[in-house]
């Protein structure tokens, strides 16, 4: 005969976010069930006229250490943790005159919160919790008689298990709430962690401790024969993850991997110097251009490959307004992520009930952060390539310097190459993209492919000359060979701009010189899997 679910008779209350607890104590105490609790709580519980017995009532000794010190005491851990059906356990309560808690009610002192607010290391050091994790995992451990909850949202549903049985939760529940309350103190403990490899410069510590909170169940992951869901890190960084969804369906798995990607390569140009445009298709950029406006920087950056832009993902660096959104309109488009977004260019969007109109707040932030991948067996984690060039941080190797131009569209390409699948080649021309060769075995298949979408992008927009004429051409790794430069002068190119570092430098420096190219040296790679 299975034995009765314990009644509730006593409950303990400590939480630091207050949200619903009041409710939720007053609906307890209904039920006739004892409430006591610590400090605040207790003190926002009495003025809710509610009777409630504080832990130094209980466990006759007082909160001492600026409070960090009050529940870590026998009375208490006894009460949480006496095993059911376990003679000398009711013995040892009864012995020293101690009550079973079947109900813990606790959340954490908002240690994250701290931590990503940028407050004082002593000040996030003291809001470590201690004592609140000790309880959890003592009423997690003995759920087969206790009740843990971590969540107010668990609240309404403990009551009205309560009432439906005249004062007990079943076991099934005691299990999941336990589950979640191990998930939640193991979060916590990661994030703190994590903070002070952080604060001690460690950005590959020797154990490294990853958590997040599911934001949602995905349909499937990048096929539809795989499962997947979207978490967040709790990272404060402006992204895909923080982003208001203002219209459109549900994102999935490739829309969040390309609008990240897209958004990244975006957040690269600050907006107080141009207007930036970023269409992404499969992880990588078909067309990103800069101008004074967005309207006029997404269109450029269409003109770069209308063709792969259809069902693309576009990314702005400013606030989107109703131009802008006029043109994009013009195009199926699957995701549109900007920092804000004008009432106008709102209503606009509204028109197209299939596109997603994501806002995210800001952009983000530069570096901070792992960038993480599985393998089998373990995990790579590298640091994000926040590598940022500008004309001082360059070498030029050839006999011609590049002109002015060509030194503003040699820093833009090499900054797009970042964000495009490994070979890459990418042609820029006056702020703006005109041909990208991604993701090939051979840094030449790179260069043919980007000169032949130049060549497509020209015949569709009526031009006579391809548009990689008088381009600057960007390669993310260096030429091992000169058949690779040769390449891009003969598509047009009049400066490169890449990392060296080849054995045959000189050979490529010379087919340059050659050609009458101006070449620069990053000392920079942006291999990009």
């Amino acid at each position: 005969m299975t034995a009765p679910e314990p009644v509730i008779r006593f409950a303990l209350i400590s939480v630091s976010d207050k949200t619903g607890v009041v409710e939720f104590a007053r609906d307890l105490a209904e039920m006739g069930v004892g409430l006591i609790s610590t400090g605040g709580t207790a003190a926002t519980l009495a003025a809710a006229g509610l009777c409630v017995v504080t832990v130094e009532t209980l466990t006759g000794f007082p909160e001492m250490l600026d409070g960090r010190v009050k529940t870590l005491h026998p009375r208490v851990h006894a009460g949480l943790l006496a095993k059911r059906g376990d003679a000398a356990h009711a013995e040892a309560l009864a012995l020293n005159g101690i009550a079973e808690i079947c109900l813990l009610a606790v959340n954490l002192y908002p240690f994250e919160a701290a931590a990503a607010s940028g407050a004082s290391f002593d000040d996030c050091v003291e809001t470590i919790d201690v004592g609140g994790p000790a309880m959890i995992r003592a009423a997690a451990k003995n759920h087969d008689r206790v009740t843990v909850a971590t969540d107010a949202a668990d609240y309404p549903r403990i009551i009205a298990e309560m009432r439906a049985t005249g004062g007990s939760t079943s076991l099934a529940t005691r299990r999941a709430l336990a589950a979640k309350a191990f998930v939640r103190t193991a979060a916590y403990d990661s994030a703190i962690a994590s903070w002070f490899a952080g604060q001690n410069g460690d950005e590959t510590p020797a154990t490294l401790t990853i958590s997040g909170s599911r934001i949602t169940t995905l349909s499937y992951g990048e096929n539809p024969h795989q499962r997947a869901a979207f978490y967040a890190s709790g990272e404060a960084r402006f992204g895909v993850a923080t982003a208001r969804l203002v219209q459109g369906k549900a994102l999935s798995y490739n829309n969040i991997n390309d609008t990240d990607a897209a958004y990244e390569l975006a957040s690269e140009f600050a907006p107080a110097c141009a207007a930036a445009a970023v269409i992404v298709k499969h992880a990588n950029p078909c067309g990103v251009a800069l101008a004074p406006t967005l309207a006029e920087a997404y269109r450029r950056a269409l003109a770069c490959d209308p063709v792969s832009a259809f069902g693309g993902v576009i990314a702005l660096n400013r606030r989107l307004d109703a131009p802008t959104a006029a043109e994009i309109v013009k195009l199926f488009t699957e995701v549109v992520i900007a920092p804000d977004a004008d009432e106008d260019a709102v209503a606009i969007m509204a028109g197209k009930k299939n596109l997603r109109l994501l806002l995210a707040g800001g952009l983000p932030a530069r570096g901070g952060g792992l960038h993480v991948r599985s393998v089998a067996g373990g995990f790579l984690a590298q640091t994000r390539d926040d590598a940022r060039l500008d004309a001082a941080n360059l070498r030029i190797v050839t006999k011609r310097a590049p002109t002015e131009r060509e030194l503003a569209d040699m820093l833009f390409a090499f900054t797009v190459c970042k964000f495009v699948k490994s070979n890459a080649i990418v042609f820029a021309k006056d702020g703006a993209t005109v041909g990208v060769g991604a993701g090939q075995m051979s840094r030449v298949d790179a260069a043919r492919i980007a000169v032949w979408k130049a060549q497509e992008a020209a015949r569709l927009a009526g031009s006579a000359e391809p548009l990689t004429h008088g381009s600057a051409a960007a390669s993310d790794a260096f030429f091992p060979f000169a058949d690779g430069l040769i390449a891009l002068a003969d598509a047009g190119a009049a400066a490169v701009i890449q990392p060296g570092g080849s054995l045959r430098d000189d050979d490529v420096i010379a087919a340059a010189d050659e050609r009458g190219l101006a070449m620069a040296f990053t000392g920079v790679r942006h291999f990009r899997h």
